[in-house]
């Protein structure tokens, strides 16, 4: 039966999610039953894709990348994917019309890291955020908005900062994972040797700001949609606090992490901010 393939898929989806990131998957945990399952098959697309990008260095990765790109577009023909990630994802770019440009502007990032290892301006760094961050927010808020056009619209800038918020908090943590290890510097003018305090303020000042027009949609989202997201909201902004508190030195050479017991602390004190609507 075609349908319980289907299930299966987005359980599949739903375990690289718990597999790949724990954070990622208590805040989507936190949406409402009818739409985790979408969610939980955008993760499992984006994250694949950056897997063959950043982490398969014994095989092709062009050949890869290129590959799961034509076997989406197939899962779209065909309406369905013996993949199951991919077959999981078809469903949801459908049912909640999620359009092709998003997935374009995605893959179009992801193959650049194959190609690029600097940004040096300020245009490349945002073009590059937008594809590898920005869309994903935006496949998201197609989830959360049940793919309502006017409610889209109305929220697209804050889903897109928020985005590049979580995305340029990544970077900044994993600054010595990308110099060293993957070769690549994303903020423009800064690497390893010139970071410092004043270039630290400087991203976080940007993050910040970024978070602060964020909120402003999540406070508008629905209600299916807003404990999720603002759960994940705070965590990041815990991470960037921790970030922002550590000496810049450090950040360059040690990766800094949230604990599981504050996680848990954040996840009730969310819990809490929501009952009381506060958010």
């Amino acid at each position: 039966m075609k349908s319980l393939f289907d299930t299966t898929s987005f359980k599949c989806s739903k375990l690289v999610t718990k597999s790949y990131s724990t954070s990622f998957s208590l805040a989507v945990h936190m949406l409402a039953p009818s739409i985790r399952e979408a969610i939980y098959s955008i993760y499992g697309f984006v994250r694949f894709a950056d897997e063959i990008v950043d982490s398969f260095h014994e095989y092709d990765k062009e050949y890869l990348i290129n590959d799961f790109e034509k076997e989406y577009y197939k899962a779209m023909e065909m309406g369905i994917s013996l993949n199951p990630i991919l077959n999981s994802f078809q469903h949801t770019v459908k049912q909640y019309h999620i359009t092709d440009d998003l997935i374009q502007a995605f893959l179009k990032s992801m193959k650049l890291d194959l190609i690029k290892s600097t940004y040096d301006t300020q245009t490349e760094y945002e073009d590059y955020i937008y594809g590898s961050a920005d869309v994903v927010g935006l496949m998201c808020l197609k989830v959360f908005v049940a793919g309502k056009e006017s409610k889209y619209e109305q929220l697209k800038n804050e889903a897109m900062r928020l985005g590049s918020a979580f995305q340029k908090v990544n970077f900044l943590r994993d600054l010595k994972d990308d110099n060293l290890v993957l070769n690549r510097n994303y903020f423009p003018g800064i690497d390893l040797k010139s970071f410092d305090e004043n270039a630290k303020t400087e991203i976080i000042n940007e993050i910040e700001e970024d978070f602060r027009i964020a909120y402003q949609g999540i406070v508008k989202l629905p209600m299916e949609a807003k404990f999720g997201v603002y759960t994940a909201f705070v965590y990041y902004k815990k991470l960037l606090t921790k970030l922002k508190k550590t000496p810049y030195y450090e950040i360059g050479n040690s990766r800094i992490r949230v604990s599981n017991y504050t996680k848990a602390g954040l996840l009730a004190q969310s819990f809490v901010t929501y009952k009381l609507k506060l958010v």
